[in-house]
């Protein structure tokens, strides 16, 4: 059921990353982004929800390098811009992920993001699209057919919180803009996921980049837009009516206060969303920093591997090694910014 006009409001366990090959970027080749803004009821969220989805497909062409392959955009109006690649209908969506099911490899990264308005009526949470909707046990039934190494799902729509025990499981990000399906107002989530990616595909993280190694990972995206939506509602003296989640430890539970330390937020802080590191590995003719890109990036396996063994380690030897490694990467990376006369 679509929502009437002016009725809201502004009120897989990770297998082993593959290695790049020498002098290539592996964003260009192995990620997969797939675009949705759904049905917007009036003119003023339509024109919101296919603004945000062109800003993040120019950042993700842009910044990431991607072919116009690896990028699909589906919205309501596909005539409107040349960008957008078919109609956010049931259908086309079915038929997107089943391409990205044919095309993605095991070793890529596939990436959903959703705009819209979504609803939660008798269990049943779904997105809202011209045309049927899809519901969140449909969705999960077409992603699993997408045998990627990670899949990262962001749905910003309103009632969006449903959909995480739905689409939960091994190797999968799930991000919603709302805890559950009773907060209905429409969302400004979507607003600030875009606004950290595309200065982050811009190569300037900014602010996001809490660690300042010059790339964004899902958590550091996710914990920098929940944030600007709080101080938003604070600003405007407004009573928060949304509150983001992330789940990605496969319990289907989800926290609005993940960590990368354990529990949700492992993963998802160790999934990056751009790619400037990379390419930075590829160009230089600093043979030192192009070792310690080679060292952050085994560091980097080793910790995923690990995230991946908790449940078989014991706590005390898992947080001990965790941290180990993790403080190992942290000098990693202060070694990379000050080789490259960057501030610490």
């Amino acid at each position: 059921m679509k929502p009437e006009p002016g009725t809201e409001r502004n009120n897989i366990e990770p297998q082993r990353p593959q290695r790049a090959q020498r002098g290539s970027c592996r964003s260009s080749l192995r990620i997969f982004v797939l675009v949705v803004s759904g049905v917007g009821g009036d003119a003023q969220f339509t024109e919101r929800f296919t603004r945000w989805g062109t800003d993040l497909v120019d950042a993700a062409r842009q910044g990431l390098g991607l072919p116009p392959a690896n990028v699909a955009f589906l919205a309501e109006r596909p005539e409107r811009d040349p960008r957008i690649t078919g109609p956010a209908t049931k259908e086309r969506l079915e038929a997107a992920l089943r391409e990205l099911a044919d095309r993605a490899e095991p070793g890529a990264d596939v990436v959903l993001v959703l705009f819209g308005h979504g609803s939660d009526r008798e269990g049943q949470p779904r997105f809202n699209l011209v045309g049927p909707d899809v519901t969140a046990a449909e969705l999960a039934t077409w992603l699993a057919a997408v045998k990627a190494r990670r899949i990262v799902v962001v749905n910003t729509a309103s009632a969006s919180g449903g959909f995480v025990p739905a689409l939960a499981g091994p190797g999968r990000i799930v991000v919603t803009a709302t805890k559950s399906g009773f907060e209905r107002n429409a969302t400004r989530f979507g607003e600030y996921l875009v606004q950290a990616l595309a200065a982050g595909f811009a190569g300037g993280a900014g602010s996001a980049d809490t660690d300042k190694d010059g790339r964004l990972s899902v958590l550091e995206v996710f914990q920098y837009a929940r944030r600007e939506v709080a101080r938003a509602y604070e600003q405007e003296k407004r009573l928060l009516t949304e509150h983001a989640i992330l789940e990605d430890d496969g319990d289907g539970k989800g926290s609005t206060e993940p960590s990368a330390t354990g529990g949700d937020g492992a993963l998802a802080a160790s999934v990056f969303l751009t790619a400037a590191g990379a390419v930075v590995a590829a160009d230089t003719a600093d043979p030192e920093v192009k070792r310690l890109y080679a060292r952050r990036e085994s560091l980097e396996r080793r910790v995923a591997e690990l995230r991946g063994a908790r449940s078989s380690m014991a706590l005390e030897v898992y947080e001990r090694e965790l941290e180990e490694l993790l403080v190992e990467l942290a000098t990693t990376n202060r070694a990379i910014r000050a080789r490259e006369g960057k501030r610490p």
